[in-house]
């Protein structure tokens, strides 16, 4: 189009054709625009939903913490640690991205945010960082380094990924090196800014999830291996009388009526498959000499294509008449401090009127072996049984059950604990409860009083379950996407005031509105 002399009319259409170029070259930048917008929806909406999955995570690892203690303690207080700085970096990302967002007129309309100035001038004066640029960086270094001396050398792979997600280091250029923050936030447009801001967000929710994953599903996966199930023989009665046949089962430690196991040897024998009932396998065969007799063999399951053998070894007592008790708490093998225990006590063979049972806090109620223990201080506790068999001889037993407290409330708005969202307008006038998640009794609990904190704002103590004058106030003040905090909820038992709780836990809202 530059060669040889050209007419006016051939210089027209030349002109046109450099228009129509620029004119494409403007389009497709709008659209790039537009696509770094439509991405930034996405990860939000991913953020959201990650969000809630995490929650109910950390709520599920909370709770198997305060019942499986010696397993999952450590894991729960690693977790919680991690999930404070995920929160408090998190919010801090939502700032910044407020704070840039605050000149546009319309955040939906990405082809308006093709500016540079914007990101320029939060991060950057002349050749040196501003304050929130150089905080930004410094958070970015703070939650890597905390996040990977907490994990420790317990989870290296997980450790690295968090290193590399939150590297600050020099990034490579083409004449050399520059500084990560020049690298990945000088001279962009504010959206691809604010979608850069929304990825570091799904980062910190993906170290989350996979810091949880590594924790719980590493736990429950060894502990749902076939190779940790132990066999325990349980008889059709608590006692078999000499010259019966003994009748029973077998069944796995870890009883699941959905299992079905390949094969079963009993004594040297096969069971036949169709006696394999519940998990087990039902057992009929003459119950030998009085005295105790052996129960030997295996279990043989199929998994991962191979087979996986558990042995069978057990034994059990022929009697001639009963001489033991049979104790057993209705709903659990330990009893709970704080509340009343339901306990069943029978000695087979004799009246319910001539056993006797005695221990701290247990008391007969209603109904033929029903009692209630109330436990007090101390991890254990004894229950002492006596009777007097049909013969004139007198039995004695004893069974010794764990006292554990019950485990931590979480605080409640909706009926919802963890991280949940909700707009201004229905905190104000919401409900703050206290429930314990999953535990096996049904516990009412009131909530005197809590403390409310805004981003930003000192905390306010609040008397009552529903935000008063001054945590309206604060209220008034948090922005869309700011995370309040319910925390040193005061609650007591319904009945039982007197029994001191275990600290209740947080209730994160994230301001929709």
């Amino acid at each position: 189009m530059a060669g040889g002399k050209l007419t006016p009319r051939q210089k027209m259409i030349n002109l046109m054709y450099l228009v129509f170029i620029a004119m494409l070259a403007m389009n497709m930048s709008k659209q790039v625009l537009s696509a770094f917008g439509f991405m930034n929806e996405k990860l939000t909406d991913a953020n959201i939903s990650a969000d809630n999955k995490n929650a109910a995570t950390y709520a599920n690892l909370a709770t198997k913490a305060a019942e499986q203690k010696e397993k999952y303690e450590a894991h729960n207080e690693k977790a919680q640690k991690i999930q404070a700085l995920s929160l408090d970096f998190n919010a801090h990302l939502e700032k910044m991205k407020q704070d840039l967002l605050k000149d546009v007129e319309d955040p939906t309309n990405y082809e308006s945010m093709d500016s540079e100035d914007a990101g320029n001038e939060y991060f950057f004066k002349g050749e040196k960082l501003t304050e929130q640029g150089q905080a930004f960086v410094d958070k970015i270094n703070t939650y890597r380094d905390q996040v990977v001396g907490i994990l420790g050398n317990d989870y290296k792979g997980l450790s690295e990924n968090v290193k590399q997600r939150f590297d600050t280091s020099e990034q490579k250029a083409a004449d050399g090196t520059q500084p990560w923050i020049n690298n990945r936030y000088e001279g962009f447009p504010l959206i691809t800014t604010i979608t850069n801001l929304t990825q570091m967000q799904a980062d910190i929710k993906a170290t989350e999830q996979e810091m949880l994953t590594a924790m719980v599903q590493g736990q429950l996966e060894g502990d749902v291996s076939m190779k940790n199930y132990t066999t325990i023989l349980i008889p059709e009665t608590p006692a078999t009388l000499q010259g019966n046949n003994f009748k029973g089962k077998v069944v796995l430690g870890r009883y699941d009526a959905s299992l079905k196991p390949h094969q079963v040897i009993i004594n040297g024998k096969e069971i036949s498959p169709e006696n394999f009932k519940d998990g087990g396998a039902v057992l009929d065969f003459p119950s030998g000499n009085v005295g105790e007799n052996e129960v030997k063999g295996k279990f043989i399951f199929m998994e991962n294509g191979k087979p996986v053998e558990l042995e069978v070894n057990q034994s059990y007592a022929v009697v001639a008449k009963p001489n033991s008790a049979v104790i057993s708490a209705d709903k659990m093998n330990v009893v709970y401090r704080g509340v009343e225990n339901p306990i069943t006590i029978s000695m087979p063979g004799v009246a319910d009127n001539a056993v006797k049972a005695t221990a701290p806090g247990l008391k007969k109620v209603a109904g033929v072996g029903k009692y209630v223990m109330n436990p007090g201080n101390g991890k254990e506790v004894k229950i002492n049984v006596s009777a007097t068999l049909p013969d004139g001889t007198p039995v004695n037993s004893a069974q010794t059950f764990r006292i554990k407290d019950i485990p931590a409330p979480m605080a409640t708005a909706r009926g919802e604990w963890g991280r949940i969202k909700m707009p201004k307008s229905t905190l104000a006038k919401v409900t703050i409860g206290a429930t314990l998640p999953d535990f096996v009794f049904d516990l009412n609990l009131n909530v005197s009083g809590f403390m409310f904190k805004v981003p930003g704002k000192p905390a306010v103590e609040v008397r009552g379950t529903k935000l008063d004058a001054n945590a309206i106030r604060a209220l008034n003040s948090a922005r869309p996407g700011d995370d309040v905090m319910i925390f040193d909820v005061k609650a007591k038992i319904a009945g039982n005031s007197s029994y001191l709780l275990k600290k209740v836990g947080i209730l994160s809202i994230e301001i929709t509105n």
